[in-house]
């Protein structure tokens, strides 16, 4: 159960439109690195972990990036609000435009629809938290490279802020990794699914 608050993580106040910008920033919200992916991914692969820490941290991020996904939502609505057809057409916002007016959905910078195949929930703690780890890098640099691009400054410090982001998430993953680890009897972490074969890993420590 979550409680939601009326205000943004953190605050998105862009003064000039701009929808050749949005095209590139939408990546992170619908891309095959972006917010709403990875949402689901940590909220989707909590169940399956079997420790707490690693549960938790799962459920923090996993909503945190929710929030994300609400500030990008809220970077792409201010600089494409009141645009007028010639701003449209000119600077290459048309099909989006055709299909979606200004309204928010979930693409890729390349125009390619959100598909939950770009993540994983594999039921194997190990194996989703190197996927996270990943994911947060992944993230990081489609930042960076939005980064290079975006000189706005009004622009520029919210994403700084979501990059900034990615790095303490990655941070954290990797801990929930070793915490795992350190649950398990057996040295060799890639054996079994600590999940799925609890008795197998007595065993083997035995």
């Amino acid at each position: 159960m979550w409680r939601y608050e009326k205000r943004l993580q953190y605050p998105v106040k862009i003064s000039q439109t701009n929808p050749k910008m949005a095209q590139f920033i939408i990546s992170q919200y619908g891309g095959p690195d972006g917010e709403a992916g990875a949402a689901m991914r940590y909220l989707s692969q909590r169940y399956a972990m079997p420790y707490e820490k690693g549960k938790a941290v799962l459920t923090d991020v996993g909503t945190e990036e929710l929030g994300h996904w609400e500030i990008i939502a809220a970077i792409i609505h201010q600089l494409t609000r009141n645009l007028t057809p010639r701003e449209i057409e000119e600077s290459g916002f048309g099909p989006y435009y055709i299909d979606h007016t200004t309204g928010i959905w979930p693409q890729s910078a390349g125009g390619v629809p959100f598909n939950a195949c770009e993540f994983q929930s594999k039921g194997d703690p190990i194996t989703d938290l190197c996927e996270n780890l990943s994911a947060e890098q992944k993230a990081r640099s489609t930042y960076d490279n939005i980064l290079r691009l975006v000189k706005d400054p009004e622009v520029c410090d919210p994403i700084r802020f979501l990059r900034e982001r990615e790095i303490v998430h990655f941070q954290r993953f990797g801990e929930a990794l070793r915490d795992v680890q350190d649950h398990l009897n057996c040295r060799n972490f890639y054996a079994f699914n600590p999940a799925f074969d609890q008795n197998r890993e007595n065993s083997l420590a035995k």
